[in-house]
């Protein structure tokens, strides 16, 4: 059996871990909006529309935050035209995702369910055809107390109080080239309409923080000189940056969906490294923090590549107009074409997502945001009549329910193994990864309940491993559980029929004595040790 060792001690902390670093991320494409969360025609529909059975879940799974509404769909997204009565609401082109927005989910219906799951809204401000105005008077309209036209308009549309949103996106991906009014070849001029779209709603609620974006993707060419263009410019005014990044894995290479972390850090630690010179060449002390607030990694199959391009492909790669695009009028209560959680492979995704997770938590100091991309079914998976949890809700409600206190430094020997280079299309080339971990660590220290929690992912795909973990730093608490989560087939899910096939059980015959733990930890597992 292969062999692995972990040691963590109190003192050598990473940082205060945010109660926003594991949300989620929404936008009205698939079925997220129309179906999972709207569907007036369901039998758990409230007054508004909004399925129950959905948000309830979410509200008892634990969702933090929840970063809406969009992504691209909201660089043309008129925020004016979803308010007010339902049946005077316009209906646009959503050409973002070829869809009919008839705005039937509008501002308040996205506040109002955020709300209802509990979690803090995070929302995003339309700056590819919207205007510095615009997002003033949306804020104006959300947080202001009264006394003007916008914030008596929101009480007139049944929100008496403010909704105090506290965290404002500027925009979305908007060095992107497929993005609605794209600042692709002008990164100063994004930098400064950031900066004064900043100050602006900062002066009508002092009390909100701003993000602003960098490079949507470590592919794209102009990264990372586009984020230092862009960032020397509203760096006084924002307080984060928005990073994004999806990392793919073809389904027959597994191995390297586990690898995948690699790619977060490097980016990740890349931003880290950009905000600090900025930081000394302007002579401030302010330190910029991050906020992954769209991520994920999953695995899709490969595509037509042209290889060697490597993330120097140009701009028109992303414009090419096709003339049979049509636009869809979405039904809530139609899942013909709906997607559709993967068919197999269940386990590997969610340890997947987990490691990514994994990451951001070895990275509290300075992600303090977290949205990921597909959360929202991490944590309930829906379909047209029902809800239910599937294999990767279990480390996300985990994290979130254990990672209170400090990030802290996890030291780990474990084997290693390599990835090849691979290519799904012309955007996502790996250049392959090297020394990957086969064991994957994190941990929380609450020190107000003298609680730690170890997360540990065994990537082997193989192999079970004897790991042993050095706990003695740790004084005045015991071993209480290890917990694991294991798929003995790769072909198991979770299913609303059958949702009990991949869930936690104790583990059996895991030791701790002088603060030694010693324990074995089944191949493509999720562990979580407790002790308090």
């Amino acid at each position: 059996m292969k062999k692995a060792r972990l040691a963590v001690h109190p003192e050598y902390t990473v940082g205060e871990i945010s109660p926003r670093l594991f949300g989620a991320f929404l936008e009205p494409i698939g079925s997220m909006v129309n179906g999972s969360m709207y569907n007036p025609k369901h039998p758990s529909a409230d007054k508004q529309g909004m399925r129950s059975d959905f948000y309830d879940a979410l509200r008892l799974a634990g969702l933090r935050c929840v970063r809406l509404p969009g992504g691209n769909f909201v660089s043309g997204w008129q925020w004016k035209d979803s308010i007010g009565p339902r049946a005077k609401r316009k209906t646009h082109l959503d050409t973002a995702w070829a869809q009919f927005i008839t705005n039937e989910i509008g501002h308040d219906e996205y506040l109002a369910w955020a709300e209802k799951t509990g979690a803090e809204p995070i929302y995003t401000v339309n700056l590819g055809t919207g205007s510095l105005q615009d997002a003033m008077d949306c804020v104006e309209y959300t947080n202001f107390e009264g006394g003007t036209y916008w914030s008596d308009l929101r009480k007139q549309n049944g929100h008496a109080k403010p909704y105090g949103v506290k965290t404002w996106c500027l925009g979305n991906e908007m060095d992107g080239p497929w993005q609605i009014g794209s600042y692709e070849k002008d990164p100063r001029a994004y930098g400064l309409l950031a900066r004064e779209t900043s100050k602006a709603m900062k002066w009508i609620d002092p009390r909100i923080e701003t993000v602003a974006c960098v490079s949507s993707s470590p592919f794209l060419n102009h990264y990372p000189d586009w984020d230092m263009q862009a960032l020397q410019e509203c760096y006084d005014t924002v307080d984060y940056i928005s990073l994004h990044h999806y990392h793919s894995a073809p389904p027959d290479d597994p191995k390297a969906l586990l690898a995948g972390y690699q790619a977060f850090e490097s980016y990740i630690d890349t931003e880290i490294a950009l905000c600090d010179y900025l930081r000394t060449k302007k002579r401030t002390k302010k330190t910029m923090m991050l906020a992954l607030d769209e991520y994920a990694s999953f695995f899709r199959p490969r595509g037509e590549a042209h290889l060697g391009l490597g993330g120097r492909q140009n701009a028109d790669m992303f414009c090419r107009f096709d003339p049979d695009r049509r636009y869809v009028r979405h039904d809530p209560d139609d899942w013909s074409a709906r997607r559709r959680p993967p068919a197999a492979s269940e386990m590997l995704a969610a340890l997947g997502t987990a490691s990514t997770l994994l990451v951001m938590l070895r990275r509290a100091g300075r992600i303090r945001i977290g949205c990921a991309t597909g959360g929202l079914d991490c944590l309930c998976r829906t379909d047209r009549e029902h809800v239910w949890k599937g294999a990767a809700y279990y480390p996300f409600a985990q994290l979130m329910r254990w990672t209170r206190g400090e990030s802290l430094d996890v030291r780990v020997e474990c084997e290693k193994y390599d990835v090849n280079g691979y290519a799904i299309d012309d955007m996502n080339q790996y250049g392959g990864f090297e020394n990957v971990n086969t064991v994957q660590a994190a941990a929380a220290w609450n020190r107000d309940e003298n609680a730690l929690t170890l997360f540990v992912i065994n990537a082997d795909l193989d192999e079970d491993q004897l790991l042993t973990v050095d706990v003695r730093g740790f004084e005045g608490v015991s071993f209480t559980q290890h917990t694991e989560l294991y798929a003995p087939s790769p072909d198991d899910r979770n299913t609303w029929e059958h949702p009990d096939r991949i869930v936690p059980v104790q583990a059996s015959g895991t030791q701790c004595e002088n603060g030694i733990l010693v324990a074995r930890i089944r191949k493509a597992s999720w562990n979580v040790f407790r002790f308090e």
